[in-house]
């Protein structure tokens, strides 16, 4: 931008004179004669004057040269020739043209030199500054306009005026990319931060709730209480559990074999007991039986109380499925897949050799016919609870092909049109087979044997495992006292003998324990003891089944018996 006191710009010439009583340098203009201009249009005879008072054209003077060419200059009137003026003393100083046109009479200048332009408003104007120097105190840096001066100003005239710069809108817009771009990585990093603490929140909250899903189901290790299914915090005897027993009965074979199903509504667990037939009992009357005896001759109503005395349990009910039931039941459901551990030949066969009804292997299907024959299916020289192991099995694919609703279960229960006991009514089965079997879908399902001694009583640790944490009960087992026991081996060679030998035993009062049947036959009968104390007792038992004092013998007596009885083909029920 132009500084009115730069020196040597422009028509303005000035030279170093002196310093003022503020410390500044006073310039003084060069005599206008002494500058050197340039006229382009100089000699050149054409101008125009618009107010000529004859109105004529011809050549006007020219004007004083800026220091900048342009385009011609007209002239703004007419000016009245200016006289010297003279300095106090001093030389004469020419008037200086004045290129505003109005005709002022020449300033007097302190220092000595006269005014060179007839327009000087005040004696500060004389002085002038360096570039880039700061002007006396009380001066406007923008061009100072005294009356009367009507020059117009054009914008074009002035270096300080602003070209728009076509880069402008470029620099704009790399600008807006450059913090668009950057507002855009912000923005990301902050979605990335709030989708990492929401992942983090969800995590936490999974783990609580896992943690309370396995609080809830008794499954944190360290809480669970001894033997319990899902470590419960809840003990065993407080648990709440629906059980129900059911027999199969072999019409075609004969037997039958006992199983209790157990729906543990507090830990959410259900199990299949598998009884034994050789389970000692008492009856109404005292005497000691076994569960198969009970089952044939007390009937289901007996065999249920009997139970719940002997485990200390509560049986809601009896459900008796016979052989012809339980094939139907398998296709109802649409058959079953077990791992049979036997091939099982088909009942029916008519031929030996032919092949077998069921294979053994994994994932095996089988139809109800094949059910049926897998269920009671019992190997030579296999004991009772390789064959009650099979049935368990197939209950438990029985009820993994279930219905797990309860409507649906009971009409399936419905459709075998069987006479159920008084105590369990067809809707109550059909919800309780549909809550068992949407456990054994869930793998919430297993089958446990129950322990039983030789002599049909039940140990400390059977209590524990079994009766105490399954079934939530205490084994009452009859006192050992109570009664003498006697173990009995059938080598007569006839099946009866032994029903026979039980029927006079238990009469007598003593508990009789099932010994099997000998692989062969024996001629004379034995009556063995191994405790001298029970050389009485082994007399009395001779004497009730009808044998001679002569087959009383010192020995071995078989595991939780008094006294062993061997039957040989001597014995004579009728005698007893």
């Amino acid at each position: 931008m132009n500084d009115r006191y730069d020196a040597g710009y422009g028509s303005d010439q000035y030279e170093l004179v002196g310093y003022d009583e503020y410390g500044q340098p006073v310039y003084r203009q060069i005599p206008a004669q002494q500058q050197q201009t340039y006229d382009p249009y100089a000699g050149q005879g054409y101008g125009y004057d618009p107010y000529a008072g004859d109105g004529r054209q011809g050549q006007v003077p020219q004007p004083y040269d800026t220091g900048r060419q342009g385009p011609p200059a007209y002239d703004t009137g007419q000016q009245a020739p200016v006289p010297p003026v003279h300095d106090t003393g001093q030389q004469p100083v020419t008037p200086a043209y004045d290129p505003y046109g109005t005709g002022g009479p020449p300033v007097y200048d302190p220092y000595g030199q006269a005014a060179t332009s007839g327009r000087q408003p005040r004696v500060a104007e004389q002085t002038a500054h360096i570039p880039q120097q700061a002007g006396p105190v009380g001066e406007t840096t923008g061009p100072r306009q005294t009356p009367g001066d009507e020059r117009d100003y054009h914008t074009e005239q002035f270096a300080f005026v602003e070209v728009p710069d076509g880069d402008s809108e470029d620099v704009i817009d790399w600008l807006n990319f450059t913090e668009n771009r950057t507002e855009r990585r912000e923005e990301a990093k902050r979605r990335a931060r709030g989708r990492m603490t929401a992942l983090v929140v969800v995590l936490a909250l999974v783990a609580v709730g896992g943690a309370g899903y396995l609080w809830y189901a008794g499954k944190l290790p360290g809480l669970s209480s001894s033997g319990s299914k899902g470590g419960t915090t809840t003990s065993a005897a407080a648990q709440k559990r629906d059980v129900v027993v059911v027999h199969l009965h072999n019409t075609s074979g004969g037997g039958t074999s006992t199983a209790l199903l157990v729906d543990n509504t507090t830990t959410k667990q259900g199990t299949t007991v598998l009884l034994p037939n050789s389970l000692a009992m008492t009856d109404d009357d005292g005497t000691t039986t076994t569960l198969a005896k009970s089952v044939g001759d007390d009937g289901s109503s007996g065999t249920r109380d009997q139970l719940d005395t002997v485990l200390g349990t509560s049986i809601e009910g009896t459900w008796r499925l016979d052989t012809p039931y339980l094939q139907n039941l398998v296709e109802l459901v649409g058959n079953i897949d077990i791992d049979t551990n036997a091939d099982v030949p088909d009942p029916d066969a008519k031929k030996k050799g032919q092949a077998p009804l069921v294979h053994k292997g994994k994932d095996q299907t089988l139809s109800g016919k094949a059910a049926v024959a897998y269920a009671t299916y019992r190997a030579s020289g296999e004991a009772q609870n390789a064959q009650l192991e099979r049935f368990g099995q197939v209950m438990q694919g029985v009820l993994r092909k279930m219905s797990s609703d309860s409507a649906a279960a009971t009409v399936t229960v419905q459709t075998l049109a069987q006479i159920l006991d008084p105590s369990l009514t067809d809707k109550d089965l059909g919800t309780f087979l549909a809550k068992l079997a949407d456990l054994a879908k869930g793998g919430d399902y297993k089958t446990a044997l129950l322990p039983v001694q030789s002599d049909g009583t039940l140990s400390a640790q059977t209590s524990s495992s079994v009766v105490k944490d399954i079934l939530g009960g205490t084994a009452k087992s009859p006192s050992a006292d109570s009664a003498v026991r006697v173990s009995v081996q059938n080598a007569t060679g006839v099946k009866d003998n032994t029903d026979k030998a039980r029927v006079v035993l238990v009469n007598g009062g003593y508990t009789f324990l099932e010994g099997g049947t000998a692989s062969g036959t024996q001629a004379a009968s034995k009556v063995l003891y191994s405790d001298a104390a029970d050389k009485e007792n082994a007399t009395e038992v001779a004497k009730t089944l009808g044998l001679g004092t002569g087959a009383v013998a010192k020995g071995t007596v078989g595991s939780g018996a008094d006294v062993s009885v061997v039957l040989g083909q001597d014995y004579k029920p009728s005698s007893s």
